[in-house]
């Protein structure tokens, strides 16, 4: 990537007052836009506003795309899947009746290390004198910087020019190193302000402690090298921090099965020769939960333990026969260790060799495929639906879930490439998928999405399928049409589960482009697909009609975990 304003090292000190002269008359939003082009981002999500035009307009003149969405919580959804494919994405609305409709979707990219730019306007500062009552505005001028406080990693407000720039490269620096959102905050007189003071870059790369590492990888090496059955449990944060090809080339050099849980899905190829499977504690498959608790060393790399990728806490991990490293936790059965980048782990970790004996994989019981000869007048059930999905997917595709059965039914799917399955499966925040998929085809434009969408979720946010069409994308939209809140149902019968009835295979019409179809039975369902995928012009809606008391066997395991609970 091309850096205009780099970010210095060692080795790029001297060049300072070099990057500093080029910086004299530039303004606090001509900085920004730079800075937010370094960091690879070239598509910004949101809507406009009063407190924000004037940056929109600076936005119109750069090489970044505004893509205008139709709410701003779907803003942050298509920023957040953009993120998770291209690297950090960026969401920018107006003050507080903006800002705040963004809440729920980016705490969701925290909870899950989505590295999301909130970008957002506010009252010029010269607007503020004697504490007028401006529109937009609740409470105080602050409040909207301080919610945001709580749900980003970094957040600052530019009402400074002597430190704009070095705030904009604090906040940023953040986001890419933990991953995780960041908020800025312009006044809009401040906008078009050239601070013409030198910036000090002061954010070096994070470094490991040299001896901890060491003894670290020493420690987990002779413990891998001696084990008898091993397994490696691979998290979202080894896509996150771009570590995938590290975590291969441990594995395939010591020989290791690699199994993933729900929201690292697809951090490798699903068709790699030492995948296992998905773990998912008592709620996964059989002879994957007994694969990875039969273990002698479980090696969790970038993952975190939450309630979803522990099966509900039914994963029966032994802390003394694991090794969790991720981007906060370095710990060795009860060693902990500080100051030790992940990254750097698993290379010191491959360094040292270590070949356990080569363990076989379990059967691979776990990939439906259509081998089932088509019923044509057979109702469509989701787990026949995934199983004729499973044949249509392909290295082109993607795979974007809502959560619910959506999600779980999903997990039977098989990803032919790195991180092509996106779901929000920790956080699990319902109308995700279809913004999402805004993002993500705005990211990988190469790539063709199917998405599976419950009809509930689909009733929250499905009408950004409008910017879809705008912008001529072809996904193929599934929408699971059983009249309501399918999983919670399961967990607790009830009226308050129902939705009102919507004809979704019509919304192409209202929308002004695509093609729907009503499918009730696995012939319909088959010829829709196939002619769906066929269509490359734009996108498909397939309206999926599903018996109230259809359930994939993921969803049925989920349940009677959960009934206990709730």
């Amino acid at each position: 990537m091309t850096t205009a304003f780099p970010l210095p090292n060692a080795r790029q000190s001297d060049s300072l007052t070099n990057v500093n002269s080029r910086l004299a008359n530039v303004s606090i939003s001509d900085y920004l836009i730079q800075r937010l082009q370094d960091y690879g981002i070239g598509h910004v999500f949101g809507i406009p506003g009063d407190y924000i035009l004037a940056f929109y307009s600076q936005l119109s003149q750069s090489p970044i795309k505004v893509i205008g969405c139709t709410r701003e919580d779907n803003a942050g959804f298509a920023a957040d899947a953009y993120a998770r494919v291209n690297g950090m994405g960026a969401a920018c609305v107006t003050y507080c009746v903006g800002g705040l409709s963004l809440c729920n979707s980016i705490a969701g990219a925290y909870a899950e290390k989505s590295p999301v730019v909130v970008i957002t306007g506010s009252p010029g500062l010269s607007e503020r004198i004697n504490n007028p009552l401006l529109h937009h505005r609740v409470r105080d001028f602050r409040t909207q910087l301080e919610v945001f406080e709580k749900i980003c990693v970094a957040a600052t407000e530019l009402n400074d020019p002597l430190i704009a720039f070095r705030e904009i490269d604090r906040v940023l620096h953040a986001v890419a190193r933990f991953k995780r959102p960041g908020y800025i905050e312009i006044p809009r007189d401040m906008v078009r302000v050239v601070p013409g003071v030198p910036n000090q870059l002061a954010y070096p790369d994070p470094a490991s402690d040299p001896e901890a590492l060491a003894e670290a990888a020493s420690e987990a090496a002779a413990w891998i090298a001696s084990c008898q059955r091993p397994v490696i449990i691979a998290g979202v944060e080894i896509h996150r921090f771009g570590l995938q090809e590290k975590l291969l080339a441990f594995a395939e050099q010591a020989q290791i099965p690699i199994t993933a849980t729900l929201l690292g899905k697809s951090v490798i190829r699903e068709t790699h020769p030492l995948y296992a499977g998905l773990y998912e504690g008592a709620m996964g498959h059989d002879e994957v939960t007994r694969f990875v608790e039969e273990s002698d060393c479980v090696i969790l790399l970038g993952e975190f333990m939450t309630d979803i990728n522990m099966g509900i806490y039914t994963a029966n991990l032994d802390p003394t026969r694991c090794i969790l490293a991720n981007s906060e936790t370095l710990q060795i059965s009860h060693h902990h260790y500080h100051n030790v980048l992940l990254g750097d782990f698993i290379r010191e970790l491959t360094a040292r060799k270590p070949r356990p004996p080569r363990r076989p994989l379990p059967t691979r019981t776990t990939r439906l495929v259509h081998a089932a000869p088509l019923k044509p007048e057979e109702p469509i059930t989701i787990m026949r639906m995934i199983a004729r999905l499973n044949d249509a997917l392909d290295p082109e595709t993607m795979v974007i879930c809502d959560i619910g059965d959506a999600l779980f039914a999903a997990t039977d799917l098989e990803i032919h490439q790195r991180t092509e399955f996106i779901s929000p499966a920790y956080y699990t925040s319902m109308g995700f998928a279809i913004p999402a998929t805004v993002g993500a085809s705005f990211a990988r434009p190469n790539l063709r999405a199917v998405v599976i969408v419950g009809d509930g979720a689909f009733q929250m946010t499905g009408m950004e399928l409008s910017t879809i069409v705008r912008h001529h994308f072809n996904p193929v939209v599934i929408v699971l049409d059983n009249k309501g809140y399918g999983t919670e149902r399961f967990l607790h019968p009830g009226e308050f589960n129902d939705i009102h009835p919507w004809n979704y295979a019509k919304i192409p019409e209202v929308l002004g482009g695509g093609t729907g179809y009503e499918v009730r039975t696995e012939g319909e369902f088959d010829r829709a697909l196939t002619k769906a995928l066929a269509d490359t012009k734009g996108m498909s809606l397939i309206q999926v009609h599903l018996s109230l008391d259809d359930r994939s066997t993921a969803l049925d395991r989920l349940a009677e975990k959960l009934s206990k609970r709730v």
